[in-house]
């Protein structure tokens, strides 16, 4: 599987009363490092919603393994596990740049909307788009 890795310094807001980043902002950084992947692998998110589509979450899961906390850095390695033209699974890793210890794994899935708000197929719709991202799955 292609992947690309994002780097992310954790910022003391992320962080709760318990002195580690709220869970609330892996799924942040999963977006973060989905936007990042797409740019690196040819098919940036903003040449998406160019062509007048958006892809949204529909499901976003997170397994936690060990706390972050505030002034590391971590690395988010993100790729993509499936792809069917109407929906787009990410996969994640978050780890500490340091020591490499996995902090967080999870996945997100996404659809493709029209300006209608309608389910659209990626090759009905943009096929040098979808070609793009099959070209990542190969």
């Amino acid at each position: 599987m292609k992947t690309a890795v994002y780097e992310r310094k954790v910022y003391y807001y992320e962080t709760d009363r318990m002195d580690c980043v709220h869970h609330s902002n892996y799924i942040r950084w999963f977006e973060e490092a989905r936007i990042h992947f797409m740019q690196v692998w040819g098919f940036p998110y903003e040449e998406l919603e160019a062509g007048g589509l958006l892809s949204p979450v529909l499901h976003a899961e997170a397994d936690y393994r060990t706390m972050t906390r505030f002034g590391e850095t971590v690395e988010i390695e993100a790729g993509v596990e499936s792809y069917s033209g109407t929906r787009i699974a990410f996969c994640y890793t978050v780890r500490n740049q340091a020591t490499g210890q996995v902090r967080c794994q999870g996945r997100t899935v996404h659809c493709f909307l029209n300006p209608a708000g309608r389910p659209v197929s990626l090759k009905k719709e943009n096929p040098a788009y979808d070609s793009a991202v099959r070209a990542v799955m190969e």
